[in-house]
C-alpha cells in the first residue's frame, strides 16, 4: 500500500510509517484469511471477518496508534474493524504471536473487539453497532464526574473510530444531542467514510448534511477529504476542474474507478475534457487510479493535522470525517458486494507479494529495524501502569430503617428512602444516580435534595422557591439528569459502572427507569452487561399495578428481559426491608470489587402493601436467616399453622403479595392450609436449580448458596405462581418437585383502569388465585 504526501511531522519517518502500514494490512487480511482457509471447519459454516472493512481503516488506525495517541487515551475501535487492532496490539508487542490465527476461534480472539473476551488490549466492547461510538462519550463524561469529585486524573482523550453505515443508528444522534455531551473536548469521533455499508455503495450520502447535524449539535467538524498528492494536482492549472468531476461523482461511480482498468480510466478520463485531461496527463496510466484514488482517510498527513484539529479545539467534541475506499489496497477495493467477500489464495499470494511480507509471514519487525524500534518506541509511550484497586467505603448490610409492622409502603418509596439514607454513609460519596428525566416520578426527589444535581458549572436552581425539590446543580452534585432517552441512559450507566477500570476511581452507578421503557433502552443495557460494567438500574413502577396509566405505560415481559440476561440479577421485592438488604448486597459487591459480583435490576411498584407480614416473618425467622432467604432469593412469608402440612403453595414476587396473603387467609377459612412464598429473586432462585440439575448423576448434593429453592418449596405439593408480569417467568417452579403447577400472569396488553380492575381482569387478586389454588388441588 502507497500513502502519497510529505513526511509526518510526530516521530515516525514517512518511509517507516508506510512500512509499518503496509505490515498492519497484510497482517489483518491474513489473520482473516487463515481462520477461514487454513483451520479446519468441521460445522461446513463460514467464519468471515471483513478483509475489506478492515482495509479501509488500516491508514486511520496505523496514523492515530503511531503518530497521535498518548498512554491513557482510550479508543473504541469499529466492530468491523478489529483484525487491525489485533494486529497493532501484536505489533506493540500486546498480543502473542499464537493468537494471529485463532481469530473467531472459541478461546481466541473475537469476532469484534472485547473488553472482557480477548487477550490483549482492548478499551470498549464494540460489535452492536453505535453503541461502541457513543461509550467513549459518555466515558469522558464519567472522567469529567470522577476529576470533579475526586480530583484531576492525567489528561486522556476519548476516541471513536466508527464506519459511516453506523451513523444510521438513532442512538447515535440521541447521544449527540444529550446536554451530557457539551463541552467534551476531549472527545473525538473518526468516521470511516467509505460510502459502503453491508451490502451496497450507499447512494447520495450527502456528507454536508452530516456535517451540519455535527455542527448543529455543537461538535467541531473536521474533514479529511483529499491526500496530499491529489490536493497538489488541484493546485496544477485545470485542477480546479478535476476536483469539480470528483466531486460531483456519485458514490457508486467513483467507487467503481477502483475496479476499471488502467487504460478504461485514461479513456474516463481523457471524456471530461481538455482542462482535466491535461492535468493528469504526466501520469501514468499504471499510476492513475493512485492520484484519483488518493483521498484523506489514506493519507498520514491529512489525517494527522485532521487529528490535531481536533486536539486544538477543547470547548466541544470533535468528529472526523475521513474518506476512505472499503477494501482500499485489496484487490476487491470498491466492490459494491465486498463486505463479506473473502480473498482468494491466489489473490493472498499476490497481496504477500505486493505488500512485501516477510518469509515468515507472522513475524513482527526485527527489533534493530527503524520499523521495530519505532514499535518499541510507541509501545512505550502507551503503555499505562495498571492501577492497583484502592479500598472504598464498606457498603453498610442495611441502613436501620425498618417500616412499622402497620405501615403500607411500595417498593419505589422504599427505594427513595433507603438511597437517601445510604446518602448519610461513607459508601455514599461513590454513590451517583442518573435517570433519563424521570428522577422526581422515580422517587429520586429525596436522594437529589440531600446531593444536588452535577453539572460542570455551578447553575442556578430552577425550582421555583419555597418548593419540595431543590435542584442545586454545581460540580459536586451526585445526580446525572438526562434527557428522555433511554439508550443514553444505558449508555452512561454502564460507562459509570467502569469508572475504575477506565478512570481509576470506583463508582456506584444507579439509575432510574420507567420499567416498560427498559426496552427502548435493551440494546444498551445489554451492551453494558455484555462489556462488564457493575451497576443497578431500578426499573419503576412495574407491571399493570400502574394501572391508571394504561397499556402503554404497563410491563409485561420486562421480568423475562432481567431473567435471562447475563451479568444481571433481576431482583423484585415486595417489601422495604428485602428491598434494603438486596440494595445494600450488591451495592456492597461492587463496592468490594467482587470478582463474581454482577448489576443489579430491580423491578419496583409504585402499590403500597401491608408490611406486617414481612415483620411478622422476620419475628418468625430472625434477621440473619431471613437477610440470608433474601439475598438467595426467597423465602416463607406465611407458613401454615404448627403441625400442619400445606395442601397448596402460593408463589408470587413484588406487588402482588396482598393477594397471595389474603387468598391463603381465604383457603385456610375453608380448610385449606396454605404456603405462601415471596420470590426476590427469580434469577437467583433459577440459578439455583438449574446449577444443582446439572450435578453429575448420583451427586445429590446441592451447590451452596443459590439452591435452596428444593428446600424452599414442598414436595409434591401443588403451586399456583402470580406475577405482574408474563406468566411463563415463574411457571418453571413446578419442576422443582415434579408439583402440578397454574401459573398466573400478565400475557395480553392491559388497559386504564384502577389497580383493583386490572388485578381481577389478569386474574391476580385474592379471589382468581383461591379458583386457582382450587383448580390446582383438582384430581
Amino acid at each position: 500500500m502507497t500513502t502519497a504526501g510529505g513526511g509526518v511531522a510526530h516521530g515516525t519517518p514517512a518511509t517507516t510509517l508506510r512500512e509499518i502500514e503496509r505490515r498492519v494490512l497484510w497482517l489483518a487480511a491474513r489473520m482473516v484469511d487463515a481462520a477461514n482457509h487454513d483451520r479446519p471447519n468441521a460445522d461446513g459454516v463460514k467464519v468471515g471477518g471483513h478483509q475489506a472493512s478492515s482495509a479501509s481503516m488500516v491508514s486511520i488506525m496505523t496514523t492515530l496508534w503511531f503518530e497521535h495517541l498518548r498512554g491513557g487515551d482510550r479508543v473504541s475501535v469499529k466492530p468491523h474493524a478489529s483484525p487491525v487492532l489485533h494486529a497493532i496490539n501484536y505489533l506493540l508487542g500486546g498480543l502473542p504471536r499464537d493468537y494471529l490465527v485463532r481469530l473467531r476461534e472459541f478461546g481466541g480472539l473475537q469476532a469484534y473487539p472485547s473488553r472482557t473476551k480477548d487477550p490483549d488490549r482492548v478499551d470498549f466492547s464494540t460489535g452492536s453497532v453505535g453503541l461502541g461510538a457513543t461509550a467513549p462519550l459518555f466515558a469522558a463524561a464519567t472522567r469529567r464526574y470522577v476529576d470533579a469529585h475526586f480530583g484531576p486524573r492525567p489528561d486522556s482523550r476519548f476516541v471513536a473510530l466508527l464506519g459511516d453505515a453506523e451513523l444510521d443508528e438513532g442512538n447515535i444522534w440521541e447521544a449527540l444531542l444529550d446536554p451530557a455531551a457539551a463541552g467534551l473536548g476531549n472527545v473525538m469521533w473518526v468516521v470511516d467514510l467509505n460510502r459502503q455499508s453491508l451490502d451496497r455503495v450507499v447512494p447520495g450520502m450527502k456528507v454536508s448534511a452530516l456535517a451540519s447535524a455535527f455542527g448543529d449539535a455543537g461538535w467541531h467538524v473536521v474533514t479529511a477529504k483529499y491526500g496530499a498528492t491529489l490536493r497538489s494536482y488541484f493546485n496544477r492549472p485545470g485542477g480546479d476542474e478535476l476536483r469539480e468531476w470528483i466531486d460531483a461523482m456519485p458514490n457508486h461511480e467513483y467507487q467503481a474507478l477502483f475496479g476499471t482498468s488502467p487504460g478504461e480510466l485514461r479513456t474516463l478520463v481523457e471524456k471530461q475534457g481538455t482542462a482535466v485531461e491535461g492535468v493528469v496527463a504526466d501520469v501514468p496510466d499504471d499510476q492513475l487510479i493512485h492520484v484519483l484514488g488518493d483521498l484523506g482517510g489514506h493519507d498520514h498527513e491529512s489525517l494527522l493535522r485532521s487529528y490535531r484539529a481536533a486536539d486544538a479545539v477543547t470547548d466541544r467534541p470533535s468528529v472526523v470525517f475521513a474518506y476512505t475506499v472499503k477494501g482500499f489496497g485489496l484487490p476487491i477495493a470498491g466492490d459494491p458486494l465486498n463486505h463479506s467477500a473473502l480473498l482468494t489464495p491466489a489473490q493472498i499470494d499476490e497481496l504477500r507479494a505486493r505488500l512485501a511480507a516477510p518469509e515468515d509471514e507472522w513475524a513482527a519487525f526485527a527489533p534493530e529495524s527503524p520499523a521495530g524500534l519505532a514499535c518499541a518506541e510507541v509501545a512505550e509511550r502507551l503503555h499505562v501502569a495498571p492501577v492497583a484497586p484502592r479500598p472504598v467505603a464498606a457498603v453498610p448490610a442495611d441502613t436501620g430503617g425498618a417500616p412499622r409492622a402497620g405501615q403500607r409502603l411500595s417498593t419505589q418509596e422504599a427505594f427513595g428512602r433507603t438511597l437517601t439514607a445510604l446518602a448519610r454513609t461513607p459508601a455514599g460519596q461513590r454513590i451517583v444516580t442518573v435517570s433519563p428525566d424521570v428522577s422526581v416520578s422515580t422517587n429520586l426527589g429525596g436522594w437529589i435534595n440531600k446531593v444536588g444535581v452535577f453539572t460542570p458549572h455551578e447553575l442556578p436552581d430552577p425550582a421555583a422557591e419555597g418548593g419540595t425539590l431543590r435542584w442545586h446543580q454545581s460540580p459536586a452534585g451526585r445526580h446525572i439528569e438526562l434527557g428522555i432517552s433511554e439508550m443514553n441512559f444505558f449508555s452512561y450507566l454502564a460507562q459509570l459502572g467502569l469508572a475504575d477500570q477506565l478512570s481509576g476511581e470506583l463508582l456506584l452507578p444507579i439509575g432510574t427507569v420507567y420499567d416498560p421503557f427498559v426496552c427502548r433502552g435493551l440494546d444498551a443495557f445489554v451492551y453494558g452487561a455484555y462489556t462488564g460494567a457493575r451497576f443497578v438500574v431500578a426499573g419503576t413502577p412495574s407491571g399493570v399495578s400502574l394501572a391508571a396509566e394504561g397499556g402503554a405505560h404497563q410491563s409485561a415481559i420486562t421480568a423475562s428481559i432481567g431473567l435471562e440476561l447475563p451479568n444481571v440479577v433481576l431482583a423484585e421485592p415486595a417489601y422495604a426491608t428485602a428491598l434494603d438488604w438486596l440494595l445494600c448486597d450488591a451495592l456492597g459487591a461492587i463496592a468490594a470489587r467482587d470478582p463474581d459480583a454482577e448489576s443489579l435490576y430491580l423491578r419496583l411498584s409504585t402499590r403500597p402493601l401491608d408490611q406486617a407480614p414481612f415483620a411478622a416473618a422476620l419475628e418468625r425467622c430472625g434477621a440473619r436467616r431471613l437477610r440470608a432467604d433474601v439475598l438467595a432469593g426467597g423465602y416463607r412469608l406465611v407458613d401454615p399453622p404448627p403441625g400442619s402440612a400445606p395442601r397448596v403453595q402460593l408463589v408470587g414476587a413484588g406487588a402482588v403479595l396482598d393477594g397471595l396473603v389474603e387468598a391463603a387467609a381465604q383457603l385456610s377459612a375453608e380448610g385449606v392450609d396454605a404456603l405462601v412464598v415471596d420470590v426476590t429473586s427469580l434469577d437467583l432462585l433459577y440459578r439455583g436449580w438449574a446449577a444443582a440439575r446439572r450435578r453429575p448423576l448420583g451427586d445429590l448434593r446441592l451447590p451452596a448458596g443459590r439452591a435452596h429453592v428444593h428446600a424452599l418449596l414442598e414436595r409434591g405439593t401443588p403451586i399456583v405462581t402470580v406475577h405482574d408480569a408474563a406468566s411463563h417467568a415463574m411457571a418453571w417452579l413446578g419442576s422443582v418437585h415434579g408439583a402440578t403447577v397454574v401459573p398466573l400472569g400478565v400475557d395480553a396488553f392491559g388497559q386504564s383502569g384502577s389497580v383493583r380492575d386490572l388485578h381481577r381482569h389478569f386474574e391476580l387478586d385474592a379471589d382468581a388465585i383461591v379458583n386457582a389454588a382450587l383448580v390446582a388441588l383438582a384430581p
